[in-house]
């Protein structure tokens, strides 16, 4: 079955290199990075044996296939299923912004394309535009002429970009910005295409696109009544 997923990657920041090579032995090469630090508790982190580093959260985009190899590597290598080591989940996708946009999240990785999914009773969608830096106002304003209400944006940088003019036909820089947009799904097509036109590859965003399901949502209600 040729299913997509985003793969987050939660780690102490002192793993950016061994998993950055952890993920190009498997093949896995455009990736985002951005860092963090956690927000638990004393008494929360003492119970589970955590200490309060920095956090760094990578993204991928990534098949069955690719999730498996990385898994059994990352429980194996880095032991991530030691407490206090870091996470790692999946979130399906929905759809992505182009065919030539999916031919780069997914380079490396055996994927055929299928029809978009939808899963019942998804009343909202999670948007996720990952552009170059400084571009994010013309971004939000492409979104919200088709119904957007916000986002809620972070700075990242990528690896593997040095193949994105192979198959968008582009360069692309490493420094990056990532929003991401609670939309109601019967607005999704038409603010993605809206970003795509006004933001895609074709301008200095070089923004790339794609969607994922919400199952539930708490302080939506304004949009609700719209």
């Amino acid at each position: 079955m040729s299913t997509l997923y985003m793969m987050m990657t939660i780690t102490k920041r002192s793993m950016q290199q061994r998993l950055k090579e952890l993920y190009k032995r498997n093949g896995l090469e455009v990736t985002f990075g951005t860092l963090a630090r956690g927000t638990a508790s004393n008494e929360m982190l003492d119970f589970f044996g955590l200490e309060a580093t920095e956090k760094l959260i990578r993204l991928a985009i990534v098949t069955d296939r690719m999730w498996r190899n990385i898994k059994a590597d990352l429980e194996q290598q880095i032991r991530i299923d030691v407490p206090g080591t870091g996470i790692a989940f999946l979130v399906p996708l929905s759809s992505v912004g182009g065919k030539n946009v999916l031919q780069f999240l997914t380079d490396g990785q055996s994927f055929e394309k299928e029809e978009e999914s939808v899963m019942k009773n998804t009343v909202y969608e999670l948007i996720v535009v990952i552009s170059n830096y400084g571009h994010m106002e013309e971004i939000m304003e492409a979104a919200r002429a088709k119904g957007a209400g916000g986002g809620t944006v972070i700075h990242a940088k990528g690896t593997g970009l040095e193949k994105a003019e192979k198959f968008l036909g582009v360069s692309i820089v490493d420094e990056k910005e990532i929003a991401f947009i609670v939309a109601k799904t019967a607005d999704k097509k038409g603010i993605m295409q809206s970003i795509m036109e006004h933001a895609g590859l074709g301008s200095a965003a070089r923004a790339v696109v794609f969607s994922m399901p919400v199952t539930d949502t708490a302080g939506l209600r304004l949009q609700e009544v719209q």
